[in-house]
């Protein structure tokens, strides 16, 4: 009889482990779904600011399309952003110039290995900076950035030298298919390995 009683409470206190642990993931679902910021359903501007001649001259552009692979939602703004993973196709590049956009993509990203997507994770470490590690060229580098969050807007600003990625030689196939275009009045042609990143994102 004791056995008996023993087999019974044990198959309840299994029943009961298994209804509460799916009720846990069913929250976690539902405060997912009903969180307060979404990066996919924000207004993202990706812009960057790369430069040729000797006198570093700007030349900007931006990415007009990213895909949150994992993460990107909370309850504030700094949880959405926190550990949000990401990738971008190198063909959405825009300059205002299909003629610079074609030759980014194919004689700068085209000789890099595995390089139609650019993937990474946004990392927050305190009220004021950060980290993107930056998937490229098939490394993984970090490159640290500044915030600032104000009405509802995400701003971040952060500076990368693509010989981390190892894109030297993608930088000397753009420079040399622009050789003209990147010759300033010094007679040499020149394109730095430097270029700005400024993300903006309005929730």
């Amino acid at each position: 009889m004791k056995k008996i009683i023993l087999l019974v409470v044990a198959i309840s206190l299994s029943f009961t482990a298994c209804k509460s642990e799916k009720k846990t993931d069913s929250d976690n679902n539902k405060t997912e779904n009903n969180a307060l910021y979404s990066i996919e359903k924000a207004e993202n501007d990706i812009v960057f600011t790369a430069y040729k001649f000797t006198e570093k001259t700007p030349v900007k552009g931006q990415f007009r399309q990213v895909n949150i692979t994992s993460g990107g939602k909370g309850n504030t703004i700094k949880e959405a952003i926190n550990n949000t993973e990401f990738s971008i196709p190198v063909s959405s590049i825009f300059t205002k110039d299909s003629s610079r956009d074609y030759k980014i993509q194919k004689f700068f990203f085209g000789v890099m290995k595995n390089t139609k997507l650019l993937s990474g994770k946004l990392t927050i470490e305190n009220d004021s900076i950060g980290a993107a590690l930056i998937n490229m060229n098939g490394i993984s580098e970090k490159v640290p950035f500044s915030y600032t969050i104000a009405n509802n807007t995400f701003v971040m600003s952060a500076k990368m030298d693509v010989t981390n990625w190892n894109a030297l030689n993608a930088l000397a196939s753009l420079n040399k298919v622009c050789e003209a275009l990147h010759t300033g009045s010094d007679g040499i042609s020149k394109t730095w390995s430097d270029v700005a990143l400024n993300i903006t994102t309005k929730f």
